[in-house]
């Protein structure tokens, strides 16, 4: 056995394009480190939600120029036996590390296949290269990012010439090409051959940023910004700077890429102190709102001055952001149909139907609401949202910002805020009150685990509240396909669990939903959602044994 693995470990060394990695490999080898080695070497990355994401380092399970090379390879076979011979590929990269090594050997791999390839000029925002996909007529993008994971990742996600995403059967049939792909000396990869883009692609995507809002709106509200160590900070400054909001004030120590993430735990404006610069910057500044991208900007977190709170600031829940930029777009007058995935709260439903516009709710991923036919706007409560699909078929945080920076303008221009909406949609459907439980594992068997013993025991109450229906998604629904997940329907409550597609978390989404009958009343009926969700979340670690 580790006879084997050593071998096995030689053989992938003597094939390492990259010095990086074969010395890494080869000390790991020389030292006899066999645990190691067996972690490398237990399988491969799985190409899964959108592609590959993981870890940087030598070997078949980490992310290193061998595997974007097979993956790159396994991507243009598919594309060839697809009859897109010769057909563009656009490929985009953030500020990790590694991250434009992986994007010029996969623009290399496509030049050498037959396909033509063109790489954006520098690192920039996720949506920016959803958007050039349609707008090159590019038969397929890739976008070399682990999004907001830690500083040791990488990832590569893979969208279609229709500038959505992968979803199956694609996935599976590019996952096949991939491990079909024999040795990499008979990967042709020229030094040269591929186009790089100027900027007159970022120019072309700020010029539609320009659609999203209303012609002759209010564009008063005052911001800061972070780009949490990213690559947003330059994009959302010009598309700001365009639309004629003031200049936001930025969070200065995490405005310059950094792929180290030298100020944050996790480069995700969800995890605990992620904002605490941002906060810091606003109390200085006194703005209206903050608004905080992820590292490759497709995420839009957005934080509001609350009194009541310590520090004097709130970040407001994605399913929030969600609610008050689907009111915004109601109040303008929009039509067509919103959607959203099933971990998001009910209430968009509800203001959709409301208005009288089309609702659909899909699988978690933008990968699936972006195909939702008709689509005008979608969003997921992990801080994403689609407001211009004609433009870009994905999440993207920087025309969401634009939007919430507008809704902020119409309501200051009115002596309100974001807060006194969303107390308005409270007294109007109901308080929507959402949390969610996150549990990240070393050991992937605990989430296994706790999705067998939820499955073989479902609970039959929780925070005292009856569970009126238990259904394992993975069997599929009238409405979704197959998918690894459990939903709980209670008296007044929701919950979803399932693993996380990106992070080695089990991810339960809990929502409550408590009748209001005047403005009087909104204090107690949020004291009651918080409680419920608060034994909701007990209760429900208990169950899954977490």
């Amino acid at each position: 056995m580790q006879h084997d693995l050593i071998a096995q470990a030689r053989t992938w060394l003597a094939e390492d394009p990259d010095p990086e990695t074969r010395d890494e490999l080869a000390a790991l080898i020389d030292a006899g480190d066999t645990a190691e080695l067996a972690a490398r070497f237990a399988g491969t990355l799985q190409f899964g939600t959108a592609g590959l994401r993981g870890e940087l380092g030598a070997g078949p399970m980490r992310m290193n120029r061998s595997v974007v090379i097979r993956a790159a390879a396994g991507l243009a076979a598919y594309l060839k036996a697809q009859g897109q011979e010769g057909g563009l590929v656009v490929i985009g990269y953030d500020a990790r590390y590694r991250s434009e090594d992986f994007a010029r050997d996969t623009a290399a791999v496509m030049t050498g296949a037959g396909l033509r390839a063109a790489v954006l000029p520098r690192p920039l925002p996720t949506p920016v290269l959803a958007y050039a996909i349609r707008h090159l007529g590019a038969v397929a993008g890739v976008e070399v990012t682990a999004s907001h994971n830690p500083p040791r990742d990488n990832g590569y996600k893979v969208y279609l010439g229709d500038g959505s995403q992968i979803v199956p059967p694609a996935d599976g049939e590019i996952a096949a090409a991939i491990a079909a792909v024999g040795p990499l000396a008979g990967v042709v990869r020229p030094e040269g051959g591929w186009e790089t883009l100027g900027e007159e692609v970022l120019d072309a995507y700020l010029a539609r940023t320009d659609a999203v809002l209303a012609s002759g709106s209010p564009r008063t509200a005052r911001t800061v910004y972070t780009a949490m160590h990213g690559v947003g900070t330059s994009v959302l400054t010009a598309a700001f700077a365009r639309a004629g909001f003031p200049e936001p004030v930025l969070v200065t120590e995490q405005a310059e890429p950094d792929p180290a993430f030298p100020t944050v735990a996790f480069p995700n404006p969800e995890e605990p102190g992620a904002m605490d610069l941002a906060f810091a910057t606003a109390r200085r500044a006194t703005p209206d709102l903050i608004i905080a991208n992820d590292p490759d900007a497709d995420r839009c977190a957005v934080a509001v001055p609350d009194t009541s709170v310590e520090g004097g600031w709130r970040m407001l829940r994605g399913d929030e952001v969600g609610a008050l930029l689907a009111a915004h777009l109601v109040e303008r007058g929009a039509t067509g149909v919103f959607a959203e995935s099933i971990v998001s709260s009910s209430l968009l439903g509800r203001i959709a139907e409301k208005a009288g516009l089309g609702y659909e709710e899909t699988l978690t991923g933008f990968k699936w609401i972006a195909r939702v036919d008709g689509l005008r706007y979608g969003y997921e409560e992990a801080l994403g949202y689609c407001v211009d699909p004609e433009g870009v078929r994905d999440k993207d945080g920087i025309t969401a910002a634009l939007l919430v920076a507008e809704l902020a303008s119409v309501l200051k221009e009115q002596g309100r805020t974001l807060l006194d909406l969303l107390d308005d949609l409270a007294l109007a459907h109901g308080l929507h009150a959402t949390d969610q439980l996150s549990v990240r594992v070393e050991d992937l068997s605990v989430i296994a685990d706790a999705m067998a013993r939820l499955r073989e025991q479902p609970p039959t109450a929780l925070a005292g509240l009856a569970v009126t229906s238990a259904e394992d998604l993975s069997q599929g629904t009238d409405l979704l396909p197959p998918t690894d997940g459990l939903r709980y329907q209670l008296e007044g409550a929701r919950v979803i669990v399932r693993p996380s597609g990106t992070e080695p978390k089990l991810k339960c989404y809990l929502e409550v939903v408590v009748p209001v009958a005047d403005a009087a009343g909104l204090p107690a009926a949020r004291a009651r959602g918080a409680e419920l969700l608060a034994g909701i979340k007990r209760d429900l670690a208990t169950a899954a044994g977490i």
